[in-house]
């Protein structure tokens, strides 16, 4: 087993993780859908994209304050819903709650978590935090659990809209949810249907998964909660129009870490025809997938991105020393972030143009 003291990089967290982790719990993670394309391109295309560095300009101070849907953000980096948390580190959602507390930005919980929503909402009450919701056949628990989230607190609604089933995950497909954790969010059901098993409830659960739905969908979510809805999984500009003329307030550009379609392109290639496509909406565009380093986050911005959210990374962090890694993971982001801004010659958020980057033409066959 290896160990580490003061974690530099994300890569080395992983590792550690890596080495830590149970491999149900490790492979369920790391993995992505088929042959992992997607997962490699996600980072590939970032390292396609160059910057373009002005010089002689005072940044002896720098803001990256944010708002994101009318909430202030000490950085325009959040923490993507992640399920299971629990299987990286007994604390799970909890740890991870506490940590985007002490940094002052925003965090997506997952409808999986193994914590409930309202025990999250309750251990950081004054913490932006958003739900993330499924496609379900059963629109009764759809609402019931949404109207729980708008209860607790919860400022928006992150519509996930690229599952209307699971993809062939290579960590999926062999993997349990450890008898000793639960489906938090899912008390209900297991009350009624008393299944005997996390694997029964679990397959329950997926088969709820609705390959029906249709844009009208999001008009009846937003006619039963008052939370503006963020739709997750958005990559054509189609898309980001539809979701826009159905009512959402934001888009969060992604390909769910590589872990539904394989073969997609990456989120940061099409980000930019997405922010096009909704410019001067008002709506809001964000992305995962493939978010690694201060200068991802400086290329996304560049490129249109309001903020990005992070998600495996969390998940190491968590592995590694529960809250202090995973704000230890934010606080390396951030401290990366800003040093890359001060070298390519931005202030603030405001500096960081589309002139800043340059990127490998594209091309659609």
């Amino acid at each position: 087993m290896t160990s580490i003291t003061d974690p530099v990089t994300i890569d080395e967290l992983e590792k550690y993780a890596s080495n830590h982790l149970d491999k149900n719990a490790f492979d369920y993670y790391s993995t992505g859908a088929e042959n992992d394309v997607t997962l490699r391109e996600n980072r590939l295309a970032f390292n396609r994209i160059k910057l373009r560095p002005r010089m002689l300009r005072d940044v002896s101070h720098q803001d990256i304050s944010v708002t994101v849907l009318g909430h202030k953000l000490s950085m325009p980096i959040c923490v993507s819903p992640s399920a299971y948390q629990a299987m990286a580190h007994p604390d799970g959602e909890l740890a991870t709650v506490r940590a985007v507390r002490s940094l002052g930005t925003a965090m997506g919980l997952s409808l999986y978590s193994t914590t409930s929503l309202e025990d999250v909402a309750l251990e950081a009450p004054n913490t932006i935090k958003f739900f993330q919701m499924q496609l379900y056949t059963d629109r009764q628990l759809m609402a019931t659990i949404t109207r729980r989230a708008e209860k607790a607190g919860y400022k928006a609604i992150l519509l996930t809209v690229d599952c209307p089933l699971y993809g062939r995950h290579q960590g999926r497909r062999r993997f349990e949810l450890p008898g000793h954790l639960k489906y938090a969010n899912f008390s209900s059901v297991q009350q009624r249907k008393r299944f005997k098993s996390n694997a029964e409830l679990g397959a329950h659960i997926i088969a709820l998964l609705d390959c029906s739905v249709d844009w009208k969908i999001l008009d009846w979510l937003r006619s039963i909660t008052s939370l503006p809805v963020v739709v997750k999984g958005i990559l054509t500009p189609e898309d980001a129009r539809l979701a826009v003329q159905h009512g959402a307030k934001g888009i969060l550009v992604s390909n769910h870490g590589g872990r539904q379609l394989d073969g997609v392109p990456a989120a940061i290639e099409v980000l930019p025809e997405i922010v096009n496509a909704v410019q001067g909406t008002g709506v809001e565009v964000y992305m995962d997938s493939g978010v690694r380093l201060g200068t991802d986050v400086l290329k996304a911005l560049a490129l249109g991105a309001r903020a990005v959210f992070v998600g495996r990374p969390v998940i190491w962090g968590l592995a590694y020393k529960g809250e202090q890694g995973v704000k230890a993971v934010l606080q390396m982001l951030r401290d990366e972030f800003k040093t890359a801004m001060v070298l390519a010659g931005c202030a603030s958020l405001k500096d960081i143009t589309s002139s800043l980057v340059m990127r490998p033409a594209t091309s659609h066959l």
